[in-house]
This record gives structure tokens, sequence and C-alpha cells, in this order.
């Protein structure tokens, strides 16, 4: 049995059809002999393809075939080949999800928008399940390679990978609601095994500043490879926007002179802006979660949970349920440092309510805009007969230390 070392690319070799080491062109030979049971189940069969899930493993041919035999596997289950025909997202999605497919770069490469601002993501998430959302990226990506393979006839060489634009514009709480990042997260990793080498490069606009807090929260979801392609544009994005697609093919609202056969400068034919989910879509009252903690709280008490938060500007987030009956909830910072206080002696942050938890389990959070300890309330104070049993996952997630969006040069992430 041959064993091959995970890294055998030369440092001036591509691992691409034409730039291939003698080795590589033995592995590529041999990969294609292990596999052969199984190719008449992929989308393509050239040497171009067949290397994308080479260099996703850095040539180690028995990690290659073990990906792209799960990939098989994963094409029948999910009917891929006929997803395009035979399935169509539900009304919600089509209305609610942002972006699209519009234009091309300058080496003919298909252009996605992903617009986040505008979407909502607990709305949708309440709308539709996490198979919906799964099988339309699916059918997204599916269409994306179609139109790859079209320019690759089209121009006469080889087009296999797209440029992914995300307008970060107007990313907030509501986009890092735990629930959300959780099922963004499975659809990334679904993408990463099974798509692999499918971007070209991530350009990343209109960045604001708790976007190294989101992007920290995702990345671990990213190969190494994806994570070097993303690059964090300044202030002169649309200027770099241009360098790298021409004009006529970027839209008029992001720096180019393209528009809708009715001059819309958005380009909404081809670009989704998504929008609130009106709650006649809601199809259940809550998402189901997982609570890592529980506590019974005495009738007539209350129980603090307390968080040293190091910097500013982090955020504290926070998902509960109660049984049986509602329960008071808030937050305060502490004013003074080793002293215990009452909940009268501190700070309120967000003055303490009463949720109808045991119906509708909350989920919220804050940004704490000065460091220091932060108490967490259930307080069950108010009742004088009945004790209160509260799950509850409560996080404090730092603002991120990935390159500030505002300088004027192209950054990669890391």
């Amino acid at each position: 049995m041959k064993v091959h070392l995970p890294l055998l690319s030369a440092p001036d070799m591509s691992g691409r059809v034409g730039d291939l080491s003698p080795k590589q062109a033995e592995i590529l030979a041999e990969f294609r002999g292990r596999i052969q049971d199984v190719l008449p189940s992929l989308p393509a069969q050239h040497d171009h393809y067949l290397l994308r899930w080479l260099r996703a493993r850095s040539f180690n041919v028995q990690k290659a075939e073990v990906m792209i035999r799960k990939h098989v596997e994963f094409r029948k289950q999910m009917k891929v080949d006929s997803i395009i025909s035979d399935w169509k997202p539900p009304e919600v999605i089509e209305k609610y999800v942002s972006g699209g497919m519009c234009g091309y770069d300058r080496e003919g490469s298909p252009i996605w928008y992903d617009v986040i601002g505008p979407l909502d993501p607990k709305g949708l998430l309440l709308s539709a399940s996490k198979q919906d959302f799964m099988k339309t990226k699916i059918r997204h990506t599916e269409t994306l390679h179609r139109e790859c393979r079209r320019q690759t006839e089209k121009l006469g060489k080889n087009i296999e990978a797209i440029t992914l634009i995300y307008d970060c514009e107007g990313l907030g709480l509501k986009h890092i609601w735990k629930p959300a990042i959780e099922t963004y997260g499975e659809i990334l990793t679904m993408f990463e095994e099974n798509y692999p080498e499918g971007l070209k490069r991530v350009f990343l606009i209109k960045a604001p500043k708790m976007f190294p807090m989101a992007y920290n929260l995702i990345k671990h979801f990213l190969c190494e490879e994806t994570r070097r392609k993303i690059m964090v544009l300044g202030g002169n994005w649309q200027e770099v926007l241009r360098q790298h697609i021409d004009p006529e093919q970027l839209p008029v609202v992001y720096g180019g002179t393209l528009t809708d056969p009715d001059g819309d400068p958005r380009c909404r034919t081809m670009i989704k802006y998504g929008g609130t989910v009106p709650k006649s879509y809601y199809v259940q009252d809550s998402v189901k979660v997982q609570y890592d903690q529980s506590v019974t709280i005495s009738r007539g008490s209350n129980f603090q949970l307390e968080y040293d938060v190091p910097e500013a500007n982090s955020v504290l987030r926070w998902q509960f349920a109660s049984d049986g009956a509602d329960i008071g909830f808030g937050v305060y910072r502490r004013t003074k440092e080793g002293t215990v206080q009452k909940v009268n002696e501190m700070l309120p942050v967000l003055p303490s309510e009463r949720y109808n938890a045991h119906l509708v389990p909350e989920d919220g959070g804050l940004t704490c805009s000065e460091p220091g300890v932060y108490v967490v309330c259930f307080d069950n104070s108010y009742s004088i007969l009945q004790s209160k049993k509260v799950s509850y996952n409560v996080e404090v997630v730092p603002p991120g230390d990935g390159p500030s969006p505002l300088s004027r040069g192209d950054r990669r992430l890391q």
C-alpha cells in the first residue's frame, strides 16, 4: 500500500492542469484509478475537476478519495443532480433571503452577491426549516457551477470558481443570534466539504466595527485556504472592485455602470435585497435550542451570574426558557470592585422585566460599551408561591481581532 505525505506540491507548482509536478501528475492518475467506480456519478470527470479535490487535501490521495466518495453520497441523499429543475425553495426564502448572481469578473468568473444587512435571521428560521436553507444554498451553488461550465465553453478556458462580494452594511446584533450562526456554520461546513476550490476570491465591503466579532464566530467553519481568499476592502472598495470587474459588469450601486433593463441601479432582477419577514410566514413560535445550564430559583428570590467583560464593545448574548410561568430578567454592571452588591446598588444596563419565557424562549444580546463585571439576574422575587426552573445559555463574545475595515488597502483575513 502506498503512503503519501500530505504536502507534495512544489512551491512553484499550483497543482492545476498544465502546472503539475511529476509527482502530482502521478497522484492524479492514481486518484482517477481509485475512483473509477464513482466517476459516472460526478458532475464532471476531467482533470480540472479532480484536481480541485486533490488540492483541497494537499494531494493526499487517500484523504481526497474519502472526501469525493462522501460527496457522491451527499449528491444522492440531497438529490443534487435534479435540485435545480425539481425543487424550489419555499416562498419565504425566495422573497426574503438576500443575494444573487450578477455579472462576471474580468477573467469571466460569475459573481455572487451576499447582502447581509436586510437579512432577518430570526424571521427566516421561524418560517422555514434548516433543510430548506441547506437545499437553497446547494441550489445556488449548483446554479453557479452550471454558469461556470457555460463560461468555460463560451470563453474556451477553464472557469471553475466564483467571485463573491459580501456587502456587510447593516451587520448587527440580529445577525450574530446564536441559532443563526449555528445554521450558517452548518451551511459553510457543507460548502467546504462538497464544493472544494469553489471560491476564487471574496471581497468584503462596507464592514462595520462589529465585523471582526462576527467573523470570529464563523471563521472556524472555514478552511485555511478559504480564509486566505477573503479580502476586507477599505474606503476605496469601489475602486478595488473595478480593478477586478469591468464597470459594465458591476451594478451602479457597487461602483459600476450596470443597471436593470428599467434602469434600476441596484439590479433587483438579479440581486435580492431581503427584508423583515412578515409574521404571517412563521410556522413556529421559537427555534429549538440546546441549553447548557439550568437552575431552580426559589420563590421570592433571584439568581445572579457574573461575567467579566475585559474589553469594551464585547457582546453579552443570552438564551433562556422557564418552566410553567414567567421569569424576570435583567443585566447590571457592578460599580465597585471586589464587593458583593445587591441589584439595587448596581448600574442597570438592561432593566429587569418579566418575560413569558415559558411560552416563547427568549434570546437577545447587548453591546457592553464599557469593560467591567456584568451581572445577569434571573428574578423570581415577585413570586410568593412558585419556584421556577430556568434553562439558559449566556456567553461573552469579544470584539474580535480581525483587520480594520477602515484601512484603504486590501486586507486579507486569517
